[in-house]
């Protein structure tokens, strides 16, 4: 970030005062958007009230993440060919989802995605096993959110020094446990409405700058990026990242299907596909997401290969997080450099807020009123928990952020999409589509996905053994691959089949009729 440190200190754009008008207009949109009958239909999934358009905003927006508008662009900037596969799971997983999963998640579901599993299996075990692997892959999103948003605020507002950061992260994730608490999911999905659609015209505005400086050739862009990249033309071609051997070849493909199911299997995702009062409308959601996600993957690999052609590799240091915002300014002076700064800052808030309501949802849904309570809660009790695991996750979140301020935060995202893969997505589809499919295949396949994703990813070249890596003065990365997809998946689903098979638990056919009959007909009795 010196970068922008350096554009900061120079007071060339009005920082304080976005961040500022930021704060205030988060605040008021809370209050404005406060629960009316304060239930917990209304706090979690807005009464079930949002339309399809709403949804599939919000749900295009929960989805893009920071990562996306400035990481991607700096692994294009960087690895040519080879970043653009990072662009692949976010156009894969949505037809994914909207194919497989958005309609009968719809029609059996209620808030999380044990109440789905549920209405088939056992349900305590369901939500004990699904209630601490959804918190385990919304805590490791969340934290990397919040290293994201120090990393980006503190130089953008001119701030140095570790406690000063520090301080900043703790501002910032205050800021999003008060609005959390007020406004609920309403609120969370007006912040995601607004996200979405500013950080679409702004991303789209510089694509346009982009390509207006190449006559709209894409050729001549492609060229020119080639051209000022030491790779040549190898820039263009796959390898410049993973490598051309074999190893470079299964960490490419681990971590392509570890992006696409993971991104099928996040908590926060698919809660909102239960927003909507119809599973026809759950579908619409997905399939405008959809397309709002294809756009804007087109304009990031534009800026990606924009930000090389017009600056070349000099003015971009790895791991090229800065990419966008130094193309920001130098396409459009401090002013465009200013609205980016404010469009990156939007949507790492309100990831942070989505991603926090899901947590907090789990918590007091899940794992207080399925499993310590066994379901003798009342509305209110739940809605009360539920607020106070709201600031709980809040704290701890703040707390391990400020710990995990020198961490790559990739790291940390990738493995909550590697938790969501393994631990999630067997499961969903074995509980949807395999009649034979029992509580105890599905909790192995949780817990072992879970287990099998963490663990490797700890034992990976991601955290040690690696200059890159987060330990770099460390090596036990005894797994060769950086992503644990390619394992953790296939052993999850293994796990899942062999506990149906071979468990003691015999599979209710009769049950699994009723369940396929409410997710065809959308039955909601």
């Amino acid at each position: 970030m010196n970068e922008l440190h350096i554009l900061a200190q120079s007071g060339q754009y009005p920082a304080f005062t976005i961040f500022s008008v930021g704060v205030v207009c988060a605040l008021l949109m809370a209050l404005w958007c406060s629960p009316q009958r304060d239930t917990t239909d209304e706090f979690f999934v807005s009464d079930r009230h949002l339309s399809a358009g709403q949804n599939g905003l919000a749900l295009f927006g929960d989805y893009i993440s920071a990562a996306a508008l400035l990481g991607v662009p700096g692994l294009i900037v960087l690895n040519g060919y080879d970043g653009l596969l990072y662009l692949l799971g976010p156009i894969v997983a949505l037809p994914l989802i909207l194919v497989l999963i958005a309609e009968p998640f719809h029609a059996s579901g209620r808030f999380t995605i044990a109440d789905s599993m549920a209405r088939r299996l056992r349900a305590r075990p369901m939500h004990k096993a699904l209630g601490i692997s959804t918190l385990a892959a919304s805590m490791l999103y969340l934290i990397a959110q919040l290293v994201g948003a120090g990393a980006l605020a503190a130089p953008m507002l001119g701030i140095s020094g570790s406690a000063a950061q520090r301080f900043l992260v703790a501002s910032l994730g205050s800021l999003m446990i008060i609005y959390v608490v007020i406004g609920g999911m309403k609120a969370a999905t007006l912040m995601q409405c607004i996200k979405a659609v500013v950080l679409l015209a702004a991303s789209s505005c510089m694509a346009i700058l982009v390509l207006s400086k190449f006559s709209f050739g894409l050729d001549d862009l492609l060229a020119a990026s080639a051209r000022m990249h030491s790779a040549g033309e190898e820039f263009l071609r796959p390898g410049l990242r993973f490598g051309d051997g074999m190893t470079g070849s299964l960490n490419m493909f681990s971590l392509q299907l570890g992006l696409v199911l993971g991104a099928a299997g996040l908590p926060h995702l698919l809660m909102r596909l239960c927003a909507v009062p119809t599973a026809r409308k759950a579908r619409a959601s997905v399939e405008g997401a959809t397309l709002l996600t294809f756009l804007f993957c087109l304009t990031a690999a534009v800026l990606g290969f924009g930000a090389i052609a017009v600056l070349g590799t000099d003015a971009i240091a790895p791991p090229g997080n800065t990419a966008t915002l130094v193309l920001a300014e130098s396409l459009g002076g401090s002013l465009l450099l200013a609205v980016i700064c404010c469009v990156v800052f939007a949507t790492i808030l309100a990831v942070v807020a989505g991603v926090m309501l899901t947590a907090a949802t789990s918590a007091a849904h899940d794992l207080y009123s399925a499993v310590i309570r066994s379901g003798r809660t009342t509305d209110v009790q739940e809605l009360v928990v539920a607020r106070a695991s709201v600031v709980i996750i809040g704290v701890i979140a703040i707390g391990l952020s400020m710990l995990a301020q020198n961490i790559n935060p990739s790291v940390l995202i990738g493995l909550s999409f590697a938790v969501a893969a393994s631990a999630h997505v067997p499961t969903i589809l074995f509980t949807f589509y395999w009649r034979d499919f029992t509580t105890t295949g599905a909790t192995w396949s949780v817990y072992g996905g879970l287990i099998s994703s963490v663990g490797l990813t700890i034992l990976s070249p991601a955290v040690s053994g690696s200059p890159t890596a987060m330990v770099p003065g460390m090596d036990f990365a005894y797994f060769p691959l950086q992503n644990p997809g390619m394992v953790s998946i296939p052993l999850s689903f293994l796990l899942g089949w062999l506990g149906s098979k071979f468990g003691r638990e015999r599979p209710d056919r009769v049950q699994y009729a009723a369940y396929e009959a409410r997710t065809l007909t959308d039955t909601k009795s």
